[in-house]
């Protein structure tokens, strides 16, 4: 029997955060969607205008017993930039943000304490914005799985693939086999 809980974070386009995750042991699902704006039930077209207040994010669903929250914020920090408001690489906008929405007071006091204790590893303030979790509307069924179904495509070549390989890299232990 799994401790399955849920994790909801954003950092820069949902194709790069949603590959990285798909691969970890331990996480069950990994969804592209959108969280944290006004209106309900946005598209992609809607999100990317920059009015809506929504983030670009993936949910994450994952065995506690496998692999913990706080272990998923240590690869949350290295594969985006959380010192850049409202931007990663060229993905301008509010909707590429640096987000962690908490679940519960459990996640928000680790993700607190992962926030301290990466700090000194970046020169410039970590600016990952910390909120309670709204609703989750996943994304259009195209968004899903974009990198696994488009490896060739460009952005997925340039932006995608070195954040993986990143990963794969850092956390090899955490890779799903």
């Amino acid at each position: 029997m799994s401790s399955r809980e849920k994790a909801l974070l954003g950092g820069g386009c949902f194709w790069c955060i949603e590959a990285v995750y798909s691969r970890v042991k331990g996480v069950e699902s990994a969804i592209s969607g959108y969280a944290g704006g006004a209106n309900p039930n946005p598209t992609y077209r809607d999100v990317c205008s920059g009015t809506t207040g929504h983030a670009e994010v993936v949910e994450i669903t994952f065995d506690a017993d496998v692999i913990s929250f706080s272990e998923l914020l240590d690869i949350f920090w290295v594969i985006h930039d959380p010192t850049t408001l409202n931007y990663q690489g060229a993905d301008r906008g509010t909707q590429y943000r640096s987000v962690i929405f908490y679940q519960d007071e459990a996640q928000k006091e680790a993700a607190i304490a992962s926030a301290k204790a990466v700090q000194e590893h970046f020169r410039d303030p970590i600016v990952t914005e910390l909120s309670p979790a709204p609703v989750f509307y996943p994304a259009e069924a195209y968004h899903q799985h974009y990198f696994e179904l488009n490896p060739t495509q460009g952005y997925c070549q340039a932006v995608v693939a070195p954040k993986v390989q990143k990963f794969m890299m850092k956390f090899s232990d955490k890779l799903e086999r």
